[in-house]
């Protein structure tokens, strides 16, 4: 009966003793790493002109591409291209196009 006691308490501290270990390899540190993100932007200088002096390619092209759209605004920068504030509906938005009427992804 003794020897029975004490296999019994061995295999309790060895159990103790492998949960426990267990436990351990839950607390590493993991590496930390610090990246920076740097964005840059850069901004057109673009300059607000008539309504009237927007090329009737641009008005052509827009009339085809969004029949619904208002021209609000127009802009021209150095490369004569423009942006262009529209509404079409209850939304408004920017478009970009040449002085021909060709539109520019910006």
């Amino acid at each position: 009966m003794n020897n029975l006691k004490i296999n019994i308490m061995k295999k309790l501290i060895l159990s103790a003793a492998i949960v426990l270990g267990s436990f351990s390899t839950y607390a590493t540190t993991l590496p930390t790493t610090n990246s920076v993100t740097t964005s840059q932007s850069i901004q057109e200088e673009y300059t607000e002109v008539k309504l009237e002096e927007v090329p009737e390619a641009i008005k052509a092209a827009l009339k085809t591409a969004y029949p619904d759209a208002i021209l609000d605004k127009a802009y021209i920068n150095a490369n004569k291209e423009y942006k262009l504030d529209i509404t079409v509906g209850d939304k408004k938005g920017n478009l970009f196009a040449d002085a021909n009427g060709k539109w520019i992804q910006k």
